[in-house]
């Protein structure tokens, strides 16, 4: 499998090609992907309804089931075979660098007893913390609330019963679909997730000034915005373009790499919008050009995003809310106007909203005017670029960049053949005693006896002592 965004380079690593067979062949999990995508775009952007919701949540659930049953054929796949692994063996590799929402990676890593990093934001039932440091549910909101840190009663009722259904979702359709392969090829008392819970360190594509503060683990490494670098110059094009701005500037918007298009309604109440602001728009787009797209709007298959971000003319950034775009916006300290779609998108927008450095627009009932009230509050309104530089100036302010302490906790692992020193037993522990079950129900039931007891004999002590007071009457 080529990973989705990195050309070849044969003199930095060598891609190998794991050949699946049957019907799933034919599919790659970057076509599932998008398929899911513009499923439930075309859903989300039609039926804003809670049956709309509906559908969209049974899609999504529909489209993970598929790409983890395409991983896991890909894991037979590859324990199949037999060449390919002896020659993994004997490359005497340092180590295993992954991400476990891919759970092929940490079979082999155990399979072939390899140090293990992980290269880590989300899986498939939601934060990566939720599967092995405390997450108190008062506090620490689920993937998919909506919630901050500070919630209500009701809220944390919601919290616990999102927290329920998701890992429901883990232990009984997900993780089931693994334990089949570690069965069959590591062993009968394995399972996936004591595997994924073996991993050296996480390195964990977060930052607290951008998420709320939480428990961790001295094995979770955070390198939030670790992509983010200073911003290059542009290709003259797009220099041009920018110049041409005056004093107005321009706003940057791009929806991400897997959505290339909204449905023609949708796009042309955006260029409606667009065309009536006077800065101009470089819009990362990949569909049929609406025919209201105005003169000051830029259209483009691909930016240059981090290095338009960078430049000293840009005014706001339109974006779907994806991890590292919010970063690259934090990093260069522009405002944000947010259109999430799916996935962690809302909870990434609602981040930065409550920090005052963005503004977030319901694309289901999205109508031109908003987008341009949106926009212009956004630019006019100081607080907002104001708020997002003071988050930049935190995120600059570390001893070190996420890159740079990224590749030293590669290095030292690699450097000690692990880092268990740093990983708790947790992983080891059965359920029932990681949660403390078994010393609660003995103390439940001691209180119990001792409780029956006392009542015993006091029941005792006060039938004998009516019998003596009943003698001497």
């Amino acid at each position: 499998m080529l990973p989705w965004y990195v050309n070849e380079r044969p003199d930095l690593y060598r891609s190998i090609i794991v050949e699946l067979h049957g019907e799933l062949a034919k599919t790659r999990s970057e076509d599932i992907m998008r398929g899911f995508t513009q499923k439930a775009l075309d859903i989300f952007q039609n039926d804003s309804t809670t049956w709309g919701f509906v559908k969209c949540q049974y899609e999504l659930m529909t489209s993970i089931h598929t790409a983890h049953i395409y991983l896991r054929n890909l894991s037979h796949a590859l324990f199949q075979n037999k060449n390919l692994l002896t020659q993994l063996e004997n490359e005497h590799f340092d180590l295993i660098l992954a991400d476990p929402f891919l759970p092929v990676g940490p079979i082999l890593g155990y399979y072939l007893k390899l140090p293990l990093v992980y290269n880590v934001r989300w899986l498939s039932s939601g934060d990566a913390h939720f599967l092995f440091a405390p997450s108190p549910l008062s506090y620490v909101p689920v993937l998919g609330s909506g919630f901050t840190d500070k919630m209500s009663f009701l809220q944390r009722t919601k919290n616990i019963i999102i927290n329920l259904l998701q890992r429901s979702a883990l232990a009984f359709i997900i993780h089931p679909i693994y334990n089949e392969v570690c069965h069959q090829y590591l062993g009968p008392d394995t399972d996936i997730e004591m595997i994924l819970l073996r991993a050296d360190v996480w390195l964990m594509r977060v930052d607290f000034i951008f998420e709320f503060p939480r428990p961790t683990m001295p094995n979770i490494v955070y390198i939030g915005g670790f992509q983010c670098k200073p911003s290059k110059p542009l290709a003259a094009e797009f220099e041009e373009f920018v110049q041409s701005s005056g004093e107005h500037g321009i706003i940057v918007m791009s929806l991400g790499t897997i959505v290339s298009s909204l449905s023609m309604q949708i796009t042309m109440k955006i260029a409606e919008a667009f065309a009536q602001v006077p800065q101009k728009v470089i819009w990362r787009y990949d569909g049929k050009i609406p025919p209201n797209i105005g003169n000051n709007t830029l259209l483009a298959k691909w930016i240059p995003q981090n290095d338009l971000l960078g430049h000293p003319k840009t005014q706001a950034f339109i974006s779907h809310g994806g991890t590292n775009g919010v970063y690259e916006a934090i990093y260069h300290g522009v405002p944000v106007v947010g259109i999430p779609l799916f996935f962690d998108q809302f909870d990434n927008m609602l981040r930065l909203e409550t920090r005052g450095a963005a503004k977030v627009i319901n694309i289901a009932t999205l109508q031109s005017s908003d987008l341009l009230q949106t926009i212009n509050e956004v630019i006019n309104n100081a607080s907002y670029r104001d708020n997002m530089q003071k988050l930049s100036a935190l995120h600059r302010d570390q001893p070190e960049s996420p890159m740079e302490r990224a590749i030293f906790w590669i290095e030292y692992v690699a450097r000690h053949k692990g880092a268990a020193h740093l990983r708790s037993e947790s992983y080891r522990l059965p359920w029932y005693v990681y949660h403390c079950v078994d010393v609660i129900f003995f103390l439940l039931s001691l209180f119990l006896i001792v409780t029956m007891l006392t009542v015993l004999l006091l029941k005792k002590v006060y039938n004998a002592a009516r019998r003596k007071k009943e003698k001497i009457q």
